[in-house]
């Protein structure tokens, strides 16, 4: 046995666990028959579930991850120009041991992304190699013995076997129209799923600062080339790789919306418009409130500082005041200033009378004397 092979062998093995289990479910629980091919087919259905269901915790790290470096991200620019220029080997080393120390202070790593990917592609080639062998009729290495491979050797869907390849049907003798028809239909489906993944994350999921960083546009190219790549790998695989793969496309499509709704990229599209919907919920801080705010151009206003008890009294208090001061002034048909002017007038005017009362009488009572 070759590298791959063992490599491949426990997965090929589990795959047939699976798959094997579901197809009892669907033959001894629901009653279809041992060579349906839509018992097969749901049981592929059911394969994806199982192995999209338990790579969730991989797909938590990833975004996890994602966000770290996009923390990270203005830190290892510095770094880069910090030893831009340098080339020689100790400043590249250099620079490489502090740019993985900040990885390792974030509690991160650069391939953390490629996880999901990296984790999935055996389970696909492993399933590829399970429907490969059980389409001619051979027995897999563990439940799947001689009698459910020739089962599936011979389960159809629509008219088409899902051992069939499109590329096999169109030279066949005559041609298999309906594995045509079915095998096209299915890399549609295949291809739009994907490309419209593509869309949601470069259209809705991408910061202003990720788009303006000149390996956006690579990767941009390689977002929406990857899925039309599917139309010429797509023409060898059998009808039931590609059930499994359009499948896995719907999931990737439902988990990706849910996550751009809930936990979006902050900075991007997607991100604003949860933070609108939490504002019109008042779950915003201030702070939160003031980057919408500026991000959509409105006006932030000025912040109203917190009044104790007694200070708010003495206010409301002025006020009062105020106010039936100006309501006196209006009732005489004065200004406020203008009345507060003759008040201060006619006390002035009363101060001095009382003064010179005050004298006269003094004189008065001198004379007497």
């Amino acid at each position: 046995m070759d590298l791959i092979g063992s490599i491949l062998w426990p997965i090929k093995w589990l795959i047939e666990l699976v798959l094997v289990s579901w197809h009892w479910v669907w033959v001894n629980i629901f009653g279809m028959g041992a060579s349906s091919g839509w018992a097969w087919t749901l049981s592929i259905i059911g394969l994806v579930l199982i192995v999209r269901a338990a790579m969730i915790p991989l797909f938590v790290k990833q975004i996890k991850s994602s966000r770290a470096s996009m923390e990270l991200a203005p830190k290892v620019r510095a770094l880069q120009q910090k030893y831009k220029g340098k080339k020689d080997q100790l400043s590249r080393q250099a620079m490489a041991q502090e740019q993985m120390a900040l990885y390792k202070d974030a509690g991160t790593n650069p391939m953390a992304g490629c996880l999901p990917m990296l984790v999935q592609m055996p389970v696909f080639f492993g399933l590829y190699t399970v429907l490969h062998e059980a389409a001619q009729g051979h027995s897999g290495i563990g439940v799947l013995n001689g009698d459910l491979a020739n089962d599936f050797q011979h389960g159809s869907i629509f008219g088409a076997q899902l051992s069939t390849t499109l590329m096999n049907s169109i030279n066949a003798d005559p041609i298999q129209w309906q594995v045509v028809l079915l095998a096209v239909v299915l890399v549609i489906f295949m291809v739009s799923s994907q490309l419209y993944t593509s869309i949601q994350i470069m259209g809705k999921n991408i910061s202003e600062e990720t788009k303006a960083s000149p390996m956006f546009r690579q990767q941009k190219m390689l977002m929406y080339g990857m899925p039309f790549l599917m139309i010429f790998s797509g023409v060898a695989f059998p009808i039931g790789l590609l059930i499994y793969w359009f499948t896995s496309n719907l999931w990737t499509m439902v988990q990706q919306a849910i996550v751009i709704r809930s936990m979006p990229t902050p900075g991007s599209v997607a991100y604003f418009a949860r933070q609108s919907r939490l504002e019109a919920k008042g779950k915003l801080t201030d702070r939160q409130r003031e980057e919408l705010a500026k991000h959509e151009g409105r006006g932030q206003g000025q912040r109203q500082q917190p009044v104790g008890k007694s200070r708010a009294k003495k206010q409301i208090t002025s006020q009062g005041g105020q106010s039936n001061e100006q309501q006196a002034g209006a009732n005489s048909g004065q200004s406020p200033e203008s009345a507060s002017h003759q008040d201060g007038t006619g006390q002035q005017n009363s101060g001095q009378g009382k003064g010179k009362g005050s004298k006269s009488s003094r004189s008065k009572r001198k004379g007497k004397r």
